[in-house]
């Protein structure tokens, strides 16, 4: 039997269906044939993305009462209507379209946005959604198979969500590879990509509405922020980030894990205290202390390093101890805060850089000094082969991203006889040199993050009340 054959399908006043392709499982839909276009309640509605193809996120509240239990849905914006509501008052509506499902029945409908607050149904179904295999008995309800709405308190709600656009700011005052692939990527996923100049935000704090501003406007809710923070702007591009968190917004690397990382004292510090291999580290303010400060790791040959150091910028290998301590004599003339760090002759110039993303090493690359440097930074010259990486260099690598509570990061490590031993951990780490040896899609793994990390959770039952 045909579809054209086959019986209509009867329908009560009342009814369940599934919107899937917005996340909604169940939902318990009026139906109405004396409206034209069917209506979902939804709030927070927002545009966004590019002139010609225009996209629209939304909040809904599956179930009415329950205001705690939100799901962020987005869409295509197929057109914007003049609607009037069966009391007479008539606003503009955007109008999507999506799969309904109802019984074995699936089909695409318009649905108009509108907030249907104070409304006992959340969804009410027109006529246009109906079509000619549909026929309505009045008087009755629920005549097909009937939904609850148990599933948004079970990890399925998570499973089952759909991978809907985002709208994503990279925050970055930079126009190089790692930006413009955050970018190009993203957008090939559907997403909406802004690229902010940190510095450019400004913030209003106070208790009942923080935000973010920006060029003289509220910048939007977006779904997540990556923070790409230069060094010189550390102490500012963490504030701004801390302000995105006091809104709640997603961000894939916090401020305190950013600022951490960035001071090569608290760094080694915070290595120190989660037990995780390093060379053997020294700091001491007084001048008195030079000589003890060199013991402390070890003969020379040692390393010098400033606490904002970057791209093996202001770091000195010392040769002798006479050396150590010209180098040392000299940064503290400049008033230059540092470190003294025992030097791994083994690795003879070689590191490795563990990308890390969501807890899992997704890239890995050697890299080699070149003429002799003891440097291996790709700024400086450094080569980037693809490199296999031993159990233990890929669990020291996540333990050392977990540390810091950060979803990504680069990981230095150095092959010393006693096993790896962390360098440094990267809050910010360049993509070009990792993917171009390692032949891997960072850039994606990262989005796989967090489209994960921004679906719907399952939200616990409420008691009943004795």
């Amino acid at each position: 039997m045909t579809e054209q054959d086959s019986p209509p399908l009867r329908l009560g006043w009342e009814e369940w269906i599934s919107l899937p392709e917005l996340g909604l499982p169940s939902l318990r839909a009026k139906v109405d044939t004396g409206a034209k276009t069917s209506a979902l309640h939804a709030t927070n509605i927002e545009t966004f993305g590019r002139a010609e193809n225009p996209h629209v996120r939304f909040t809904v509240h599956p179930i009415p009462g329950r205001d705690d239990l939100q799901i962020a849905c987005s869409a295509e914006i197929l057109d914007r209507r003049e609607v009037t509501s069966s009391n007479g008052d008539t606003e503009m509506r955007y109008v999507i379209r999506t799969p309904m499902e109802i019984a074995e029945e699936r089909r695409p409908i318009e649905i108009t946005l509108t907030d249907r607050r104070g409304m006992q149904s959340h969804m009410l179904l027109g006529r246009q959604a109906l079509g000619d295999r549909m026929t309505v008995v009045p008087h009755e309800r629920f005549c097909q198979p009937e939904l609850n709405y148990d599933v948004y308190h079970t990890a399925r709600v998570r499973k089952t969500a759909p991978n809907r656009a985002l709208r994503i700011a990279v925050l970055s005052r930079e126009n190089n590879y790692s930006t413009r692939r955050l970018v190009e990527v993203g957008e090939a996923r559907g997403h909406t990509v802004e690229v902010i100049d940190t510095v450019r935000c400004y913030m209003e704090i106070n208790a009942l509405a923080p935000e973010v501003h920006y060029d003289g406007k509220s910048l939007p809710r977006y779904d997540a922020v990556i923070p790409r923070i230069g060094a010189s702007i550390t102490p500012y591009g963490t504030a701004v980030i801390r302000q995105f968190e006091t809104i709640g917004t997603f961000c894939v690397n916090g401020s305190a894990g950013i600022t951490a990382s960035r001071d090569k004292l608290h760094a080694h510090q915070v290595l120190a205290r989660n037990r995780i291999g390093m060379p053997a580290t020294a700091f001491a303010s007084s001048p008195k202390d030079t000589g003890n400060l060199i013991g402390l790791v070890g003969s020379a040959p040692l390393i010098v390093k400033l606490l904002e150091s970057t791209q093996g910028r202001g770091v000195v290998l010392a040769e002798t101890r006479k050396a150590a301590e010209s180098v040392i004599s000299a940064f503290r003339g400049l008033k230059a805060n540092f470190l003294v760090q025992h030097f791994v002759k083994e690795a003879a110039g070689e590191d490795i850089r563990c990308l890390v993303v969501g807890g899992k090493v997704v890239a890995s690359i050697k890299r080699s000094a070149e003429g002799g440097d003891f440097r291996s930074n790709l700024h400086l010259g450094g080569k980037a082969t693809p490199v296999r990486i031993s159990r233990d260099e890929r669990e020291t690598a996540v333990r050392a991203a977990r540390a810091f509570g950060l979803n990504m990061a680069g990981v230095d490590l150095l092959r010393s006889e006693s096993g790896p031993k962390v360098l440094e951990v990267n809050s910010s780490p360049g993509f070009e040199g990792v993917e171009t040896a390692s032949g891997k899609d960072v850039v994606g793994r990262l989005y796989d993050e967090i489209e994960a990390r921004v679906r719907p959770a399952p939200v616990p039952r409420r008691k009943a009340r004795g």
